[in-house]
């Protein structure tokens, strides 16, 4: 969860880092990123928004890469 400073967050270096990433890694920074959002990471306090956003970040490269092809490319 390198990715920040304080209340910023680099976004484009972050994609740019999970792209970067094999899966294996992916799914590990996805797992870290997923329980700081978690209640009991935050003693029961809403998540800080730049966790929200890193998780976000990992499940769109995960989708962007497990996409399936649309049956209108072919």
């Amino acid at each position: 969860m390198s990715e920040f400073t304080g209340e910023s967050l680099d976004v484009e270096q972050l994609k740019e880092r999970l792209r970067r990433m094999s899966d294996d890694e992916l799914v590990r920074f996805g797992e870290a990123a997923c329980y700081m959002c978690s209640p009991k990471a935050n003693l029961s306090k809403p998540a800080l928004p730049i966790f929200a956003l890193q998780l976000d970040e990992v499940r769109a490269e995960w989708r962007r890469r497990n996409s399936r092809p649309s049956a209108l490319a072919e």
